[in-house]
């Protein structure tokens, strides 16, 4: 081992200690563990790798400020951790860009500075997140626009981190593109002169395959009417030219095969894009025929949005659609002339009163009030719409729960699948009246994905009342802190002229 001086002993020993524990697990029999036990294993060391990362950020400071680089004559920090460590020009990059953004950097008098995305590297000092997490939300910062206001972004920075502690780094990228939407509603949205401009639908002319490419650009109030056939109409297993036996029509129909759909399903090999094509071609015979496109999950397909009354009263925004859409205000208003209007009433935590019946099935008034509501499924880190949800039972219909409002909530195919009873199942309920989200689903996750069972709630769906309660909070949180200081500052005693205490 290379000798550190006397200040470099005690590190030089914690790194033998790393290297002895590391040599012990490559010779550990990992064969004698149980499912469970591997499951603790890989949970352990990710979160050892994790906080090693931090590590490494501490280390890049420490050589950057130095000159170390400069003074072994290397043209930058990647080309001295490039030559230094063996290592690709793209990881380098990627480590230096980590340390940058969430390692903590010194002033000329020696003082830390607070990182550039401070709660990002509270996680990764934690263990709790990686780099990939970290360049998720470093890259969603980046789009910010200059005209949002302080507390915006640090709150905004904060809940991107809060999120990478129980989601993906892809699920985090997803999350920071819609409260880049929340942050800045109107900044990025081309005016309506010039989206009218760039409209247009291309067909092009009949290969000889008799193929015909299309192309072109579609407003956002066209996507919304599309995406609710879309969602009915091109879901796996229905409609496909492909299989004889593939149920076509109404999915909602009664009388359609649940057990033929299924299996439809298990042998759909078409690509999205490819059913996205058959839906159309279905819904255009349905609709020059007799427009028989039903229900949708109870509810008629049709554009479902959800607008406060505070974006009504001052037209401005974007409202979301029960596809997952985002329509601009002035879009939705236009389509909301020549709609029905339902009108859903909440509480103050955004739960709808209560709304029951002594069946099974939602009633379509209980399933548009959940789209109100939710916006979609309500399983953490999922992002898929209300129309691609079903209407769950957070108690069991088996065991006891009712089909009321405050007993049910959305959830997609995949993910109501995920509850059950068996190993690696999980569970939901309704949040207590004293927790931070009261009334809302929680899901508990099994073992393997979270050793404490630590109940979480989807905010997916719901970023703007996330940034709006947060916002509140980091404000008040501030003023008592300013409060506090102002009065600690009028207690303490001044000095004269001569710096002597009256």
């Amino acid at each position: 081992m290379l000798s550190m001086g006397v200040r470099g002993d005690e590190v030089g020993a914690r790194l033998a200690a790393l290297d002895t524990a590391v040599d012990g697990l490559l010779e550990d029999d990992l064969t004698g563990l149980s499912n469970d036990d591997l499951v603790e294993f890989f949970q352990r060391f990710e979160t050892v790798l994790r906080k090693a990362t931090a590590v490494g950020h501490r280390a890049i400071v420490e050589a950057v400020e130095r000159r170390v680089p400069e003074d072994l004559g290397c043209r930058s920090i990647n080309d001295f951790l490039v030559g230094t460590l063996r290592v690709s020009g793209a990881d380098a990059a990627r480590r230096v860009k980590g340390a940058r953004k969430v390692g903590v950097w010194h002033a000329v008098d020696g003082g830390g500075l607070e990182p550039d995305l401070p709660a990002t590297a509270a996680a990764v000092r934690d263990g709790a997140i990686g780099p990939d997490h970290v360049a998720a939300v470093a890259k969603t910062m980046r789009k910010v626009p200059r005209t949002v206001g302080f507390d915006e972004i640090t709150v905004a920075e904060q809940i991107l981190a809060d999120a990478a502690r129980s989601v993906t780094p892809e699920e985090v990228a997803k999350i920071g593109a819609h409260l880049l939407a929340y942050l800045n509603p109107d900044g990025d949205v081309p005016d309506e002169k010039e989206r009218k401009r760039r409209r247009g639908l291309r067909i092009g002319k009949q290969g000889t395959d008799l193929m015909t490419p299309i192309s072109g650009l579609i407003d956002p109030e066209t996507r919304a009417l599309l995406e609710p056939v879309l969602a009915k109409l091109a879901r796996p297993g229905m409609n496909n030219p492909d299989d004889p036996e593939s149920p076509s029509g109404d999915v909602e129909s009664e009388t359609l095969d649940r057990d033929a759909l299924a299996k439809a399903a298990a042998r759909d090999t078409r690509t999205a894009v490819q059913r996205n094509h058959d839906a159309l071609k279905v819904a255009l015979r349905q609709l020059l025929s007799s427009g028989v496109l039903g229900s949708h999950r109870g509810l008629p397909v049709t554009a479902i949005l959800t607008m406060t009354v505070t974006q009504l009263e001052e037209a401005t925004g974007i409202v979301t659609t029960a596809s997952g859409g985002l329509v601009p205000i002035r879009d939705a208003l236009r389509m909301a002339e020549n709609a029905h209007p339902v009108l859903a009433v909440f509480d103050h935590h955004g739960r709808p009163l209560h709304l029951g019946r002594a069946k099974r099935l939602a009633s379509v008034d209980q399933r548009l009030a959940l789209i109100a509501a939710s916006g979609g499924c309500t399983r953490p880190g999922c992002d898929a719409p209300a129309t691609l949800t079903a209407v769950h039972h957070i108690r069991e219909w088996k065991d006891g729960g009712l089909t009321d409002i405050t007993n049910e909530d959305l959830a997609c195919d995949a993910c109501h699948a995920l509850v059950h009873d068996g190993h690696g199942g999980w569970e939901t309920r309704v949040a207590s009246a004293g927790s931070e989200y009261p009334g809302r689903t929680e899901w508990i996750p099994p073992p393997h994905i979270d050793p404490e069972q630590r109940p979480r709630v989807n905010h997916r769906h719901h970023l703007g009342d996330l940034l709006s309660a947060a916002l509140a909070h980091y404000r008040a949180r501030r003023e008592t802190e300013l409060r506090e200081h102002r009065r600690r500052w009028m207690r303490e005693p001044s000095g004269d002229a001569n710096g002597d205490a009256p």
